[in-house]
This record gives structure tokens, C-alpha cells and sequence, in this order.
């Protein structure tokens, strides 16, 4: 069977959207065993490794004078800066409450565009950001301490700020998409990610791995082979055919399959006024996307025209 070329980015963005869900609960199990600077660079040292053996693809790769800047920039937001937020708001709460404040990332980008690139918002898309928020603390004031998440409220706010640092890592990706391959973008994010977190295995809050954890092991193997490598490469080829706030609705999917897999896998069950408040999350991402019939509401993340 064949797939058509318009199909074949709308299929990447499905398939990182399934990775990245899957990233909340092997970074879970991970937590079990090491300590989440550990987990972190050793997913950036896989995916890096994994490099190696696809360098001759970059051979032929122009660089552009003082891009540097805005590949250090975009590899700085996301995956740096990115998961030591995730990292620690996984720490603090559930996977599957983390996964629902993933859904408020195509507002913060259509907000970050107005600021940043002086984009039009409207009033709908506004009301739609504001309804997402009350449901993401709503979510964040039910959660009930425990084992496994001792502090859900700080979670959920480390999660948003993962969350801004992901706007501004797609904002710049669309910008350089245009001058390089998204594969050479994903070995950038890679390789400065490993550089980015070396040194931080040697603080003293870095707990030094105290054995062998197959379990743990094979978690930061599938999460720096399949989901660093996977999940942005194809989110990266998806991103560069497609406007940028369609590929970042896709991330809509993730905290429902979030829920599902902390459900299958991790035994997480929300309360009922929690499972409430995620309705009323996603129902702000919906009303914040759908057009009125007098006018089309969607805010665009374009670029500038010097950008492109």
C-alpha cells in the first residue's frame, strides 16, 4: 500500500506523539533505579551513539554563518533545559497528571508567537488558554500526595515550564528547518544535550548509580534510541513539511495516551474530580483551535518573511 507525501508527515507527528507519551512512563520506571541526571545523560549519550553511525549524512550538510546561535538557542530550550524541568516535575507527580499538562503546549505556543513574533490572537484563543489553565490546577489542587508523587502541585508547575521551554524550541525549529535536514537538527539536540548534562552528574545532589538495574537500563536504551532519536527525528520531519501550530496540535494526544499507558503500566488511577479537570484541560485546547463561522480563529506560528 502505497502512502501519500502529504500523509507522510501527519504519520511522523502520530508516531512521536505515541513515542513521547511512552516517554512518561519509561522515564518512570528509569526513576526507580537512577537518579534523573543520570537517566537524562545517559538518554543523550544512546541517542548521540546512535549518531555515529549516520554521520555520513552530514557530510554534505551547508552551514549558514551565525546559526550557531539559534541551533544552541533550540537545542538549549529543548531537550537541555527541557528535561531537567521534566525531570524533576516527574520526581514530584504523576506520570499521567504530567502527560495532561502537556496539552496546554499549542496555547503557549500560539501566546509565545504573539509576543515573540507578533502574531495575531484572538479573543477565543484567549478564553481557550484561560479554560486550560483553571483545568490544569484544578488537576494540580486534587492530587493527592504519595509514593510515587510527594509533591504533585510543584510537579505540574515544573511541567509547564517544560512545557514553555518546548514553545520555544518549536518556534526556532520551523526557523531552521529551512536550512537543514531534521536529522542533522535532532544529532545538534542530541549531542549538545550529552555536553549539557555531563557536568551535572558530578553535583552533589547527583546520586551515583549504586548497581546493575536491567529494568532501568533497558528504560534509558528505549528512551535515547527510540524516543530521543524516534520521537524527535520524526517529529523534526513532520514540523519541516507542515505550519508549525499544526504540528504542535499533535501534542494534543499525548496526555490521553499518557493516561492510558500510566493506567496499563504504572497503575495510575485518577480520582473522578481529577479525571473532571482533565476534561476541562483538553476542552480548552479544543475551543481555543475551532473556528466561529464568522471568522477564523486559529492563530498561525509563521515566521517572518527574513526567517524563512
Amino acid at each position: 500500500m502505497r502512502i501519500s507525501a502529504g500523509a507522510l508527515p501527519v504519520l511522523a507527528l502520530l508516531s512521536a506523539s505515541l513515542l513521547w507519551a511512552s516517554s512518561f512512563v519509561a522515564l518512570k520506571v528509569a526513576f526507580r533505579h537512577y537518579d534523573p541526571m543520570v537517566v537524562i545523560f545517559g538518554r543523550m549519550f544512546v541517542a548521540s551513539f546512535c549518531f555515529l553511525f549516520l554521520w555520513r549524512n552530514f557530510r554534505n550538510i551547508k552551514y549558514q554563518k551565525g546559526d550557531w546561535k539559534f541551533l544552541a538557542f533550540m537545542a538549549l530550550c529543548e531537550p537541555c533545559l527541557y528535561f531537567v524541568f521534566e525531570a524533576l516535575a516527574l520526581e514530584k507527580t504523576h506520570a499521567s497528571q504530567a502527560g495532561m499538562i502537556v496539552s496546554l503546549l499549542p496555547l503557549i505556543v500560539a501566546v509565545g508567537a504573539h509576543f515573540v513574533l507578533k502574531e495575531e490572537i484572538t479573543r477565543r484563543t484567549l478564553f481557550g488558554f484561560a479554560l486550560a489553565v483553571v483545568g490544569a490546577v484544578w488537576l494540580s489542587a486534587g492530587a493527592v500526595p504519595g509514593e510515587s508523587a510527594p509533591n504533585p502541585m510543584l510537579g505540574n508547575f515544573l511541567e509547564f515550564l517544560a512545557m514553555i521551554c518546548a514553545s520555544g524550541y518549536m518556534i526556532m525549529l520551523k526557523r531552521m528547518s529551512v536550512r537543514y535536514p531534521p536529522l542533522f537538527l535532532t544529532a545538534v539536540q542530541a549531542v549538545q544535550a550529552t555536553l549539557f548534562y555531563f557536568p551535572l552528574l558530578f553535583l552533589p545532589s547527583t546520586a551515583a548509580p549504586q548497581g546493575f538495574s536491567l529494568e532501568g537500563i533497558l528504560a534509558i536504551v528505549y528512551l535515547g534510541a527510540f524516543i530521543t532519536l524516534g520521537g524527535y527525528g520524526l517529529y523534526n520531519y513532520g514540523l519541516s513539511k507542515i505550519p508549525a501550530h499544526k504540528a504542535s496540535a499533535f501534542t494534543n494526544l499525548i496526555p490521553v495516551l499518557t493516561l492510558f499507558m500510566a493506567w496499563a503500566y504504572l497503575d495510575e488511577v485518577l480520582t473522578p474530580m481529577q479525571y473532571a479537570a482533565s476534561v476541562v484541560v483538553l476542552a480548552g485546547v479544543i475551543v481555543s483551535q475551532t473556528k466561529t463561522r464568522s471568522k477564523v480563529t486559529e492563530v498561525t506560528v509563521e515566521l517572518p518573511p527574513d526567517a524563512r
